[in-house]
């Protein structure tokens, strides 16, 4: 699932509400056919992996960060999660697992931070995948490749990615165009780029830049 919109068109407090950090005023949330007020949680967020628009790790070592969300993670599920988030070169360069995190992670470049936070959130296979802007410090060519292996790990989880950049949710199976805190589009790339304004202006406005730069 692909979610779009400018700046301040309430894309983070949409996914912030399906691991219950905000109620919503009107409607439910279903997951799995049951709203999640009936879902204790703690469980609910056991089994949602969620990577935030600011990249945060906390001070201890490398490993320390990735079991946050599953302590008894094995190293070969940290090693499988870092080479989905394409962080496996951050971890051999830094020295291996044990390699000392600083406070918030300040020893690491934003890039870097991004790709540790989203192995994070990989570890366990978490049966929801929440990245909320969370590519947005990496080159294309890296964002790419993340969303490449997350396409082809992931087959059993329900992924959310929330972006500004249209070539990071433009292959998504459903998107969701918000605009001002409502949905003004929901479909395929293809669907919307047919029947959305808002959608056909925000690729316009990106590629048309980009070809125009490259020219």
């Amino acid at each position: 699932m692909g979610i779009i919109g400018g700046t301040g068109s309430g894309k983070s407090t949409l996914v912030n509400m399906i691991p219950a950090f905000y109620p919503p005023t009107e409607g439910e949330i279903l997951i799995d056919g049951y709203p999640i007020g009936e879902y204790n949680k703690e469980y609910l967020r056991e089994h949602i992996g969620m990577v935030p628009q600011r990249a945060v790790l906390f001070r201890g070592s490398i490993r320390d960060n990735l079991k946050m969300r599953k302590s008894d993670a094995t190293d070969e599920q940290l090693c499988a999660a870092l080479d989905i988030a394409q962080g496996t070169e951050v971890v051999r360069d830094k020295g291996g697992l044990d390699a000392t995190v600083e406070s918030g992670g300040r020893n690491f470049s934003g890039g870097q931070r991004q790709r540790l936070t989203i192995a994070r959130a990989l570890v366990g296979e978490p049966d929801i995948l929440i990245l909320d802007d969370s590519a947005s410090a990496l080159d294309f060519a890296t964002d790419a490749r993340l969303r490449t292996a997350i396409r082809e790990t992931q087959t059993s989880s329900t992924v959310f990615i929330v972006s500004q950049r249209a070539s990071s949710i433009m292959y998504a199976d459903l998107i969701i165009v918000l605009d001002d805190g409502h949905a003004v589009g929901i479909g395929t790339h293809d669907e919307l780029m047919r029947d959305c304004e808002v959608y056909q202006e925000i690729y316009h406005s990106q590629f048309d830049e980009e070809v125009q730069h490259v020219g």
